[in-house]
Formats: structure tokens, C-alpha cells, sequence
């Protein structure tokens, strides 16, 4: 049996203003890292906290819920500022693209990044994508097909309330468009689910603030900073970045 390394946040100091980057579900920080790298290069700190269960088994993911992965986020932008951070930006993908849009109902920020959000999500459809990641994991970890059919059977007997629990945050979060004032970025893949671009969409319109923009890339599919484009990502966020009153 293989044993598998659990990610880590990552901290890249630089500049005075700082990023708070968030990653997807059932991923790491390695979502984040490249983007990391290349902001830090340009004068930018950056911190990616990792979610609680995130980048261990399914079924320790599993005992986590997004009450737990909020928390994460949270102590992410505190840690920022206790390091003496006083401007804070917000980008995040996926479900960090969900978190970011709450940070910024929530909390004072400078500017927000969106990748591929959904403005919808049901508890079976994330709960397919728990069942991806485990064999995926379990493969990792050098199991047999016996024996991880039967563990995946296990783990369809699991509950999936932190799923439900992740569904209903993704609805109130969108209920709350309108409470975001500050600047926004909003990024889908043009290969990703059609969902994204019509997610991509309501966000534009619903946000209150009036400096917003929207854009497709046309060789990404959902983890966008991983993608094919990732360098046309990388040099929009910056230059997002660079225009906002820190």
C-alpha cells in the first residue's frame, strides 16, 4: 500500500497587498499553486488555506462539513491580517469561488475572482463527485478492484449531510448576490458545464457593485488555473489586480 502525502497550505510572502486564493472540492491547494507562484513574482503575498478532510480518504472527507471548510477560509483571511496584511484580495475556484463571493458579502476586501462557480448544485451530483475522488484515491494508494468496489459500496452508506449542508450554503450564498460592493472578476471555461457560463451570468448581474467583468476562456474546462489558458488566467487576475484602489 502506497501512503499518500497530505497537501499543506502554502504562504508566499512578497509584497504589501495580499490574496487570500481557495481552492475546489474534493481538491488541494495545488489548485492554487501556479497562480501563487506567479502573483508572488509580481509583487503579491499570497495564502491558500486547505479545507478540513480535503487532500485526505473519502470517508474522512466526509466528516467534515462546509461549516468546517468556512472556518478554514476564515482563519485563512485572520491569519493575513494578524501577519499585518491591511488589504485583502479574494479569488477562488469552484467551491473557493462560492466562498470567495462570501467573503465578500462578509468581510472587507478589495477586489473578488470567481472560476467556474455554480450557482446550483445538488447533494447526488456532489456526492458523485465524493465517489470520483475515492477511487481515484484508492487507485493512488495501490488497492486492488476488489477491494475498492468494496469500500466505495461502504461508502454509499455514509451520510451525505455535509453534502446537503454544502447545496444549501451555495443557495444562500447566490440569494446574497446583491450585498457585493466590491470590484469583481468573474472567469468560466468555455469547455466546462454549460451551468458555469449560465452561473457566470447571474453573478454578473445580480452583483451590486458596478466595477464588474465577465469572461469565457476558450480551452478550459473547469480547474481553470490548471487549464490550457492558464497563463491568459494568470495575466488577467493580475491585471484585475493591479487596477483595484488598494
Amino acid at each position: 500500500m502506497i501512503k499518500i502525502v497530505p497537501p499543506k497550505p502554502f504562504f508566499y510572502k512578497e509584497g504589501e497587498k495580499a490574496v487570500l486564493l481557495l481552492h475546489s472540492f474534493t481538491s488541494n491547494t495545488i489548485d492554487m499553486k501556479k497562480l501563487g507562484k506567479y502573483l508572488q513574482k509580481n509583487n503579491y503575498s499570497c495564502y491558500a488555506p486547505l479545507y478540513s478532510g480535503h487532500g485526505l480518504t473519502a470517508e474522512d472527507l466526509l466528516t467534515y462539513r462546509p461549516s468546517d471548510w468556512w472556518q478554514d477560509v476564515l482563519n485563512g483571511y485572520q491569519l493575513l491580517k494578524d501577519e499585518g496584511y491591511e488589504k485583502i484580495a479574494v479569488i477562488g475556484i469552484s467551491l473557493g469561488g462560492v466562498f470567495a463571493l462570501k467573503v465578500g458579502q462578509e468581510l472587507e476586501v478589495n477586489g473578488i475572482v470567481t472560476m467556474s462557480v455554480p450557482i446550483h448544485r445538488e447533494a447526488l451530483f456532489l456526492q458523485k463527485r465524493v465517489f470520483h475522488y475515492a477511487k481515484g484515491y484508492k487507485q493512488l494508494e495501490g488497492k486492488n478492484e476488489e477491494q475498492i468496489n468494496l469500500e466505495l459500496k461502504r461508502l454509499q452508506n455514509m451520510s451525505i449531510g455535509s453534502l446537503v449542508e454544502f447545496q444549501q450554503l451555495i443557495e444562500i450564498t447566490m440569494d446574497k448576490l446583491a450585498l457585493l460592493t466590491s470590484p469583481i472578476r468573474i472567469l468560466y471555461g468555455e469547455l466546462d458545464d454549460p451551468l458555469y457560463k449560465e452561473s457566470a451570468e447571474v453573478i454578473f448581474q445580480s452583483s451590486a457593485t458596478n466595477q464588474k467583468t465577465m469572461k469565457g476562456y476558450p480551452n478550459s474546462k473547469h480547474l481553470m488555473t490548471l487549464s490550457t489558458d492558464n497563463n491568459d488566467v494568470n495575466k488577467d487576475i493580475l491585471t484585475f489586480l493591479n487596477d483595484l484602489t488598494w
